[in-house]
């Protein structure tokens, strides 16, 4: 059996696991802290890329 980890920290993904929608595309994550943080990073990634701050 294939095996999933976070998107973020890379952990092994339990039942509990989180989909988080990023530019179009669904990831699942551990836990609400790495959502969270993956959530910033996308958002100052498009803010980058747009010049918006």
């Amino acid at each position: 059996m294939k095996k999933t980890t976070c998107a973020a920290c890379d952990c092994e993904l339990g039942p509990t696991a989180i989909s988080v929608k990023l530019g179009g595309k669904t990831v699942e994550v551990c836990c609400e802290e790495c959502a969270a943080a993956l959530k910033e990073a996308d958002a100052a990634a498009t803010a980058a890329t747009t010049g918006k701050n």
